[in-house]
């Protein structure tokens, strides 16, 4: 048989329609991505191969008065790897090579390794340059090191509340540090390369850069050394006494400046994770407590310029006083004596106190601890600073229109207490505190932070007539002899208050105080200290007048202010003298 095979063109034809119709779908194809959406998938190309990466700016740094470093910055690493491309042979070496080198737990670094799912795995911030680079010579494969700075701290703990801490994230997170955060960070730069599958970048490719903003330097008024000799005393003190804690200011009086202000205990910033939270709040002007006797020259002012009182005018003093279903006593017991209001003063009477309040009356009493600061938030840019707690004096109880006149039942900060004795030591005129002394422009140039608000409170009379009469509380007949410096003329007052335990919801322990200034007849500086709730000793004048004296005699020194060399003026202190 012959076998007859049918035409092949019939067979080619169709072929050729049917590869003609495919062809056809291409040329479309291509056409709708070279042509029509050629800009879209050039667009999606191009986000692909782009990152943007941050360029971090430099943090500026906090210094001392005299430029001393507090906080600064330095170049770091950020060091990261690759998961997928460490194989599995070699994961066990690689982690301990990378625990040793960075100084982390070698099992976190093995867990991180093992996460082959992912491309990328940080194993550590905060590296040093030296470090990653020799990590990235090293053996361990799929390394990267980014750069990155880090936040160092070489005074420690000094001021270290006040200073404040830096997070992972380059935030300030208290203290000078969160409080001034937008003028210390600056502004992060970024950059836009080209890059391929395997994360490096293209040669040859277009790339935008835009240029960080490094942060400002923040000057602030402490004194470093001054600084130092406050905590150093007021720690002692601390761990002598069994105290909770305790604070020490000393303000500028003619600017009121703060040089320094120290806690303790005190924050380490080395080490500001490893710290009870406590640690973090600066004390000296976050911690209210009803002030006692050092509140009395407010009591003292405001009977001053009623004109109710003199420095002269004398009391008949039993050692207690009814108010309302209260009996309110003295420190010490004793027999009805005469004294002076100067005597009462410097014997620190609570009850003469009460008589002269009661001459003045609650409203202008209210309105003069109104005009020195109580319950308004000092400003002046320090951060955490409370308002304290001064009730409207239509709500005092009977009892408390007499306590307050001495220092309970109002409650104020270390920097608020300070900042009234800054105001009579100036001759009655009150500044607003300052903490920052001035900050650097963009050029690296000093700008100097305007004055402080200027507000006059008392007379200069009354101001001068309070200053001897607190001359005489660190008299022979004073409460606080204890802060008498030799060479020189000092004004001062104690203070013994009831301590208020906010967790126990009760009355606690005490918290003592010292507050004075030097020369006495010539005010250059102001200087506070207050204990509280000690356990050995109780009284301001045996606790805190020795850390004034400490401090006081270390900060004349450093400021080399000499003794006026005048001599007390002749008072009488004595009723019938």
């Amino acid at each position: 048989m012959v076998l007859r095979l049918g035409s092949p063109r019939r067979r080619i034809n169709f072929g050729l329609i049917g590869m003609t119709f495919i062809l056809s779908i291409f040329a479309g194809r291509l056409i709708q991505m070279q042509g029509l959406d050629s800009k879209v998938y050039e667009a999606a190309a191009a986000d692909q191969r782009q990152h943007t990466e941050t360029i971090p700016a430099k943090r500026g740094s906090i210094t001392d008065v005299n430029g001393h470093d507090l906080a600064v910055t330095v170049e770091a690493r950020e060091v990261s790897i690759d998961p997928t491309k460490v194989p599995a042979d070699v994961r066990a070496k690689a982690a301990a090579i990378l625990a040793q080198q960075l100084g982390k737990n070698e099992q976190e670094i093995a867990a991180k390794l093992a996460k082959t799912g992912t491309h990328y795995q940080l194993l550590a911030r905060d590296v040093d340059p030296v470090v990653a680079t020799r990590l990235l010579q090293g053996p361990v494969p799929a390394l990267s090191a980014k750069k990155t700075y880090k936040r160092l701290y070489p005074a420690g703990e000094l001021a270290g509340s006040l200073i404040g801490f830096v997070g992972d994230e380059g935030n300030g997170l208290g203290g000078m540090e969160q409080a001034r955060n937008s003028l210390l960070a600056g502004r992060d730069g970024e950059q836009r390369v080209e890059t391929g599958r395997d994360g490096q970048r293209i040669p040859m490719t277009s790339s935008q850069r835009t240029a960080p903003v490094d942060g400002q330097d923040v000057r602030l008024t402490i004194d470093r050394d001054i600084q130092w000799a406050a905590q150093k005393s007021i720690g002692e003190q601390v761990r002598k006494s069994e105290a909770d804690s305790g604070t020490v200011i000393v303000m500028d009086v003619r600017t009121s400046q703060i040089v320094a202000m120290a806690n303790a205990p005190e924050l380490d910033l080395n080490n500001w994770r490893k710290a009870p939270e406590s640690r973090y709040s600066n004390k000296a002007a976050a911690d209210v407590f009803e002030p006692g006797s050092t509140n009395k020259v407010i009591t003292a002012a405001a009977a001053l310029e009623a004109k109710a009182v003199t420095p002269d005018t004398v009391y008949q003093v039993p050692d207690r006083i009814r108010c309302a279903d209260q009996v309110l006593r003295d420190a010490h017991a004793h027999k009805v004596e005469a004294l002076t209001f100067r005597q009462a003063m410097a014997q620190s009477s609570n009850v003469a106190t009460v008589m002269a309040a009661r001459k003045v009356g609650s409203q202008k009493l209210y309105e003069m601890l109104k005009a020195f600061g109580f319950g308004s938030t000092p400003g002046g840019g320090v951060p955490s600073a409370e308002a304290g707690l001064l009730p409207d004096y239509r709500k005092w109880s009977g009892s408390q229109s007499c306590t307050v006149a001495y220092g309970q039942g109002v409650s104020v900060t270390a920097l608020q207490m300070a900042s009234v004795y800054q105001t009579i030591a100036n001759g009655g005129v009150r500044i607003e505190p300052q903490i920052v002394a001035g900050t650097t422009d963009a050029s690296g140039r000093f700008v100097p932070a305007p004055a402080g608000k200027q507000t006059r409170v008392v007379s200069e009379t009354t101001a001068k007539e309070i200053a001897t009469m607190l001359e005489s509380a660190v008299g022979e007949e004073g409460t606080g002899q204890l802060a008498a410096i030799d060479g020189y003329r000092v004004a001062g007052k104690t203070g013994t208050a009831n301590r208020y335990d906010a967790e126990l919801g009760r009355y606690e322990g005490y918290t003592a105080s010292f507050v004075g200034f030097a020369p006495a007849d010539d005010p250059r500086l102001v200087v506070l200290s207050v204990v509280q709730n000690p356990k050995n000793g109780h009284f301001g004048g045996e606790l805190a007048a020795p850390v004034f004296k400490d401090v006081m005699t270390f900060a004349i020194k450093s400021k080399k202010i000499p003794p006026t060399g005048s001599a007390a003026p002749t008072v009488r202190t004595r009723a019938g003298q």
